[in-house]
């Protein structure tokens, strides 16, 4: 038998699970929290005392989103054998991450619109935009990329990433479309180059 708190973890895995889905699927303002709660077994009562709000539900489910896409762009970075590989395959994964349309509705379309800008740029700060940063900074001390600020240039690449991602999301050719943005930008990424 569960202990009560194994069940309260096993009630909050099930909550984020089918808000996740639903957010993903209608978008946060659609979503009810009565159809979350029905669609997983518990009373609204239950979701409040796991999650306070709506919006605090939401948050966990981005805070998941924003982790597994930063774990995929860490990971196709890690797997290259130079520094300057690792910058474009981990910009790369991160617009395929980002151009799933599941991804897209809570990590770039809801997520700053219930979160606001400031928290979600806190949020991707700790998450994506700090791989980034990281590789950044590594390439200057290597030489690889001429010596400058990492912190605009790192915001300069993140919001092209972010605005790429959300184009795709309107495509009526995603696979060409995003073979096309990747190239762009691994081209801009090579004009960084010492």
């Amino acid at each position: 038998m569960a202990t009560k708190q194994q069940q309260r973890e096993e009630t909050t895995k099930a909550l984020i699970a089918t808000a996740r889905r639903l957010f993903a699927a209608d978008g946060y303002a659609v979503t009810s929290l009565e159809a979350i709660a029905r669609e997983t077994g518990v009373t609204k009562g239950a979701l409040y005392h796991h999650f306070g709000s709506k919006q605090g539900l939401f948050n966990a489910v981005l805070a998941q989103v924003q982790e597994e896409v930063a774990s995929e762009v860490a990971r196709a970075a890690e797997a290259q054998t130079t520094l300057w590989a690792g910058l474009i395959e981990g910009c790369a994964a991160f617009l395929d991450a980002s151009s799933n349309p599941k991804i897209q509705q809570i990590m770039l379309i809801d997520g700053p619109a219930v979160l606001g800008w400031h928290q979600w740029r806190q949020l991707d700060e700790a998450s994506s935009a700090k791989h980034l940063s990281e590789a950044l900074h590594a390439l200057i001390e290597e030489g690889i990329i001429r010596s400058q600020p990492v912190e605009p240039l790192a915001h300069l690449l993140s919001g092209a990433m972010n605005e790429a991602a959300l184009w795709l999301a309107e495509s009526d050719d995603r696979p060409a479309d995003l073979a096309h943005a990747r190239a762009a930008l691994t081209m801009m990424l090579e004009a960084l180059r010492s």
